[in-house]
């Protein structure tokens, strides 16, 4: 039986009205199993409404330890509930299931940061700047702020955002993907167990008409987006445009540079892992190698030969190491990638298109591919495909491959491979990436320093989470004051201070 998934509004699941409901689909096996409600703008209008009343009802004036006393509360039960939320990830997205709950770990990362938000929100104080004059810096919350968020993954990147915003005193409205949406659900019904009070999260599921109502809506002071670079281009302009803060996190090609004096099994290791786990459908995947030299051949052989061993089939099979991909669209997509890859130059080593699973062959199956001696030109260079193929490309010198890296649009995530600390320490001062790895083929941060990238891969001022978060979800200000001396008080009014004159 088909399952329905509706909105969470004001602390409670509320039916969609608007009529038009969105399929989702088990990647594993193509079926349908869930009809997701796609909100009208009515419904996000209805949304961002309780957000509001229960910001100025409140939760903006509610205290640091109220707050993250609830925090806790629902640390505890997601860690609890880890499993659950990581069956609905596999069941919706596709991954194999220890991917899934290291997504969940990750979330909960950024969950223990807003525990601690009480140290972020100190603020500052300056005395006798001036005789009797003091000046002090505090941080305010903004109101009503909304997260759109991408379908790879539906735990983790929601909870980059909502913790910082709500332990800062926001409330939050959250529209996450169509295609899997089941998780955002079962993290609100977690909020609400913990004691969160009704309309401080609130889910609305959608398309494009949910999205523009949030970036219009007068009343939300803010948008965090995830998701590919056009989108998030077009996120930070309109929303812009109409007033608000934005932080648009976009798409990414994350390069990692091999020196011939590298350890060619750690980096074949870590090529491997960072382009193929999770399908390749993460936006800090590695899905170009640069081999500088002469070690090109071998470090080719040696990621061939451990890509071939990856075991392929449905996410909640233990013995599976990669899962389908979202979509067949999807898969159909990255697909195309491969099969023009040897017409534009590239040297086709492994090619996993036509892959099937037994049992399963109607799901939307894709195997490894990797792409040797790619020319820049090549589409599979160019575009972010965001499914498991590797391009290898080949540079002479340091320099070569630096520039070669640096030539790219995005600026997300980029790795070096070396034994030489000094060429290491000129590469994360010379790269053009937001995000560098040393030896570290997907340098993720932890949650208490900011994630983000360069160039096309961000729009907007801030990272996401860390300190960069309790930046973007507060406000400044500034506060002068001059207090008289209680002995220089008027005539008639005794303080009991002795007098000055």
């Amino acid at each position: 039986m088909t399952k329905t998934v509706n909105h969470w509004i004001g602390g409670k699941s509320v039916e969609g009205t608007s009529g038009n409901w969105g399929p989702v689909t088990d990647p594993a096996t193509g079926a349908v199993t869930t009809r997701v409600a796609l909100a009208s703008a009515d419904e996000v209008d209805t949304a961002v409404a309780a957000a509001r009343a229960a910001y100025t009802g409140g939760w903006g004036t509610s205290s640091l330890a109220q707050r993250t006393s609830i925090l806790f509360a629902f640390r505890a039960l997601l860690d609890a509930n880890r499993d659950a939320v990581a069956e609905l990830i596999t069941a919706e997205h596709g991954k194999v299931h220890s991917d899934a709950l290291g997504e969940v770990a990750r979330g909960l990362e950024i969950v223990d940061l807003a525990c601690g938000i009480t140290v972020q929100l100190k603020g500052e104080l300056s005395t006798q700047v001036a005789r009797n004059v003091d000046v002090s810096s505090i941080r305010q919350p903004l109101g009503v702020v909304a997260g759109i968020t991408p379908f790879n993954f539906p735990a983790m990147v929601p909870m980059w955002m909502f913790p910082i915003a709500i332990a800062c005193g926001n409330t939050f409205v959250l529209k996450p993907s169509e295609k899997d949406p089941s998780a955002a659900l079962k993290i609100a019904e977690l909020l609400a167990e913990a004691g969160l009070p009704e309309g401080v999260f609130n889910v609305v599921h959608g398309d494009k008409v949910a999205v523009d109502r949030l970036l219009e809506h007068p009343d939300v002071a803010a948008v965090s987006f995830v998701g590919s670079t056009p989108i998030a281009r077009y996120i930070h302009t309109t929303a812009s445009a109409n007033g608000k803060r934005v932080q648009a996190l976009g798409g990414a090609k994350n390069h990692m540079l091999v020196l011939p004096d590298a350890d060619l099994d750690a980096a074949a290791d870590a090529a491997v892992s960072a382009a193929y786990g999770s399908a390749g459908e993460r936006c800090m995947a590695i899905s170009a190698v640069v081999a500088v030299g002469a070690i090109g051949d071998e470090l080719v052989a040696k990621i061939r030969e451990r890509a071939e061993k990856i075991k392929i089939g449905p996410g909640n099979d233990p013995a599976s190491e990669m899962g389908p991909l979202i979509t067949a669209a999807h898969r159909d997509k990255v697909a195309s990638y491969v099969t023009g890859a040897a017409a534009e130059g590239c040297e086709v080593v492994l090619d996993g298109t036509g892959y099937t699973v037994d049992g399963h062959e109607d799901g939307h199956w894709i195997g490894i591919s990797l792409l040797d001696r790619v020319p820049t030109t090549a589409a599979a260079y160019r575009d972010e495909i965001f499914g498991p193929v590797l391009c290898v490309l080949r540079a002479e010198t340091y320099e070569e491959g630096l520039a070669l890296v640096n030539a790219s649009p995005f600026g997300n995530g980029t790795a070096i491979f070396t034994r030489d600390g000094g060429a290491a320490r000129r590469f994360q001062l010379e790269v053009e990436a937001g995000m560098v790895g040393v030896n570290v083929p997907i340098p993720v941060p932890v949650g208490y320093h900011s994630f983000g990238g360069w160039k096309d891969s961000l729009f907007g001022d801030h990272h996401i989470y860390g300190n960069d978060g309790t930046h973007f979800y507060t406000r400044g200000k500034v506060v002068t004051t001059r207090w008289p001396d209680p002995a220089d008080a008027p005539a008639g009014v005794d303080l009991g201070f002795p007098r000055n004159h």
